[in-house]
């Protein structure tokens, strides 16, 4: 070959090379052009709402929000601020799917009671076919004074949908603690309610309620129901809340949020900090100190679990704790105990709520049954 022809052969593949590499960078360019597109056509409704914007987006793609628990309350608002952008969720919950669940806890389907999914699990698996770009971290476990702290220092803000106020308790002094915004959040019947708490700003949980509910005094989805609808206003209020606090926005309610969706009716209503708050104010945190919230043990042999609160002086009405979930299961009950059965449970109530509850030795299957018809 000549050295003519060589230089030929150089000059086109030196050419070739050039033209191979311009075309590629310029593909890239498109691609990352259009990945960029789709990101911001994603959140284009939202992006053109002045309050949020671009820059506002970008903010919420670099928070993290923990939701505890995923119910109703909790699969709403995961569904809602996964949608919205928010880069990376919590989820956790120490339940499973349950065939009465799907009425209202909107990331469930059959199919994931057919897999035998905890909650957690399967609402991860929904939301990241929803949004990709958000990270999603299921746990599935319940929620204690071991680990709440870690939970709550590696958050921007927590969302409470749990179905009890013992660990509603548990948030409200680790989050006055570590200084993190907590939004709490109830519904049951018809009715909800939502109130954001900003340590240091707003009234805290025990400003409002200084002592926790007795158990058995305060009614629950599972001995009063709850309409889907009013699960859909409450966390309506309560994302979009969260976005506010998120961004910092000066329109953030400092006031409970109340409405019955059944009987056309809201309110909010006005609630200061309360100098003398044994949380907020005496920085007393009563429930993150306790030796443990309910604690439970396995009877051996008896396909039985006990579970006893950690508070002491508690003496039960045992009547209307009778009256109060006979329309969903068979009660008697006498001076000295009460008896209910439920599905395939047997509970045995005593005055001092403990529990024995028969039909499961795993604990917490037995402390999710305690909350859904004792109440904590």
């Amino acid at each position: 070959m000549s050295c003519l022809a060589g230089d030929y052969i150089l000059l086109v593949g030196q050419r070739l090379y050039a033209t191979m590499n311009w075309a590629y960078l310029h593909l890239r360019t498109l691609h990352e052009g259009e990945q960029c597109m789709v990101a911001i056509d994603r959140y284009s409704r939202q992006t053109l709402f002045g309050p949020i914007g671009k820059e506002g987006q970008e903010r919420l793609q670099e928070s993290t929000v923990t939701i505890i628990g995923c119910g109703a309350l909790g699969t709403a608002l995961a569904n809602n601020l996964c949608r919205a952008g928010i880069g990376r969720i919590v989820i956790a919950d120490r339940d499973y799917i349950e065939l009465n669940n799907l009425q209202r806890q909107i990331l469930f389907d059959e199919e994931d009671i057919t897999r035998h999914l905890p909650k957690a699990i399967a609402a991860a698996e929904k939301l990241r076919r929803i949004n990709s770009n958000t990270t999603v971290e299921p746990l599935v476990e319940d929620i204690n004074t071991d680990g709440i702290e870690s939970l709550v220092r590696d958050t921007d803000l927590v969302l409470d949908a749990t179905d009890n106020f013992e660990t509603r308790y548990l948030l409200n002094d680790v989050c006055v603690k570590y200084g993190r915004p907590w939004i709490y959040s109830a519904v049951v019947a018809s009715y909800g309610v939502t109130m954001n708490i900003v340590p240091g700003d707003t009234a805290c949980l025990r400003c409002v309620f200084p002592e926790m509910p007795l158990p058995g005094t305060t009614a629950t989805c599972d001995t009063a129901g709850v309409l889907n609808g009013i699960v859909g206003a409450i966390t309506g209020v309560a994302s979009t809340e969260a976005i506010k606090i998120l961004l910092k926005s000066e329109k953030m309610s400092r006031d409970m949020f109340w409405m019955d969706v059944w009987e056309n009716t809201s309110e909010r209503i006005e609630l200061p900090r309360q100098r003398e708050c044994p949380t907020c104010g005496q920085h007393d945190y009563e429930f993150l100190d306790a030796l443990g919230g309910n604690s439970s043990t396995s009877l051996c042999g008896r396909n039985a679990v006990q579970v006893r609160t950690m508070r002491r002086g508690i003496s039960l009405n045992l009547a209307e704790l009778a009256e109060r979930l006979r329309p969903v299961g068979e009660v008697s009950y006498n001076d000295f105990l009460l008896r209910f059965y439920v599905d395939s449970y047997e509970l045995t109530v005593f005055p001092d709520a403990r529990a024995i509850i028969k039909g499961t030795d795993d604990e917490q299957v037995a402390h999710s049954v305690y909350a859904r018809y004792i109440g904590n």
